[in-house]
């Protein structure tokens, strides 16, 4: 028997409701990052060096805190933890608010890091969803955030004229306490309560081998995703494009992606799990390939970035709906908070090596890099299995035993 098609409304539902608790938290990351140093620039005590700590604090403290959210989640259940990150990004933004010294800056950014939820978040959504509807749900979320950052690109410099940067991180805050309203009217509970199982066993989640593939992937994506951007925004720039149109290319890239995105997510292709994947990856090398070519050429830019974040986008929705369906029974939450706390490290190490590589050898060699990278992650890919097919019994299993039930309040 073929497996069901379409989400249950439980299943919607909880998509709809994570998906607007990460667009509601990276609007407010993702809109400080066009004008932050703008802001920055001629304050007293500020220096690059500080603009660049206060900016990368938030990812630093996110990757150290993950796993503990998460594994804290597989014990006492996933809401409270959500609401506890979401009250300590809240405070992180308004101490950033009030004050504007480096010292208290970071402060707050080092606060805003540590309401670290992603993995935790990701982890619920592996509980509300059957397997055979999580890749969907997962490109839900990614969608979202893709539009997060494009729209707070688009934004970011009328807010910092109408309320300043101090007021974005207030509202920042605010978003914060609205993503904790949708947790509480709008996102179903989990009826498996994880504090009734029994402690999780971390080394399942450090040595499973597909787990292990998989954390290498989301290292290799982040690092390359902020290895690429230290370098394109400039070439834009030589090829012409002046910085304040640079949003509309922006908006057209990720639009384009979007749509190269839908048919490996929702068409035939959706079911062939590790064809798609590896596609994917290919995709990715080849954009990369069509980057150090056309980096020089306006349009050749903007045909390699629309191949790029079309391949992104597919992997950005499979590599979390691989690791929930890998994870451990009783050890979700963990295996998403190491996944997680991957996944920002490599954005840190993807900065850091981006920069230095475009200093020693410039745009070239960083994308060169990343291209050797992506090589790399498709030979250690290539071992993964292909997902077995979901039966309809596994299906009935796995679905959410709260669909007829309404969403509670506490």
């Amino acid at each position: 028997m073929s497996t069901p098609v379409r989400m249950s409304p439980q299943e919607l539902r909880a998509s709809l409701s994570l998906a607007a608790i990460f667009g509601l938290r990276l609007f407010g990351m993702f809109v400080i990052l066009p004008v932050f140093a703008l802001y920055a620039e001629g304050r007293p005590g500020w220096t690059i060096t500080l603009v660049g700590v206060a900016l990368g604090a938030y990812g630093l403290t996110q990757a150290v805190l993950q796993i503990p959210f998460g594994y804290v989640s597989d014990r006492i259940g996933r809401k409270p933890v959500l609401y506890v990150g979401l009250a300590i990004m809240a405070a992180g933004s308004f101490v950033a608010a009030a004050f504007d010294s480096p010292a208290m800056v970071i402060l707050g950014r080092m606060l805003q890091g540590a309401g670290a939820i992603s993995a935790v978040a990701i982890a619920m959504a592996g509980d509300l969803t059957r397997p055979s509807q999580r890749t969907k749900a997962m490109a839900m979320i990614g969608s979202t955030i893709g539009a997060s950052f494009a729209l707070s690109f688009i934004l970011a410099p009328f807010l910092a004229q109408q309320i300043g940067v101090q007021g974005i991180f207030a509202m920042t805050g605010v978003m914060c306490i609205l993503a904790m309203g949708v947790v509480a009217w709008m996102l179903p509970d989990v009826v498996d309560a994880p504090a009734a199982r029994g402690p999780v066993d971390f080394r399942r989640v450090l040595v499973n081998p597909e787990l292990l593939r998989l954390n290498f992937g989301v290292f290799t994506l982040r690092l390359i995703l902020m290895a690429v951007f230290v370098v394109i925004p400039p070439a834009m720039v030589k090829a012409g494009l002046a910085p304040k149109d640079h949003w509309g290319l922006y908006l057209g890239v990720v639009a384009g992606g979007f749509v190269l995105m839908l048919p490996a997510i929702l068409g035939r292709a959706s079911t062939r799990e590790r064809a798609t994947f590896l596609g994917a990856i290919i995709a990715l090398a080849a954009s990369l390939a069509a980057l150090v070519a056309g980096q020089h050429e306006l349009a050749g830019i903007v045909v390699a970035l629309v191949i790029f974040f079309g391949a992104f986008n597919v992997l950005e929705a499979k590599l979390p709906a691989l690791v929930s369906r890998a994870a451990p029974e009783g050890a979700r939450g963990a295996a998403t908070g190491v996944f997680s706390s991957v996944q920002f490290l490599g954005m840190f190490a993807g900065g850091a090596l981006g920069g230095v590589a475009a200093q020693a050898g410039g745009p070239t060699a960083v994308i060169v890099g990343c291209i050797v990278l992506t090589a790399a992650w498709l030979a250690v890919a290539w071992k993964m299995g292909d997902p077995a097919p979901i039966s309809l019994e596994e299906e009935a299993s796995a679905l959410p035993a709260a669909d007829s039930a309404p969403a509670s309040r506490t």
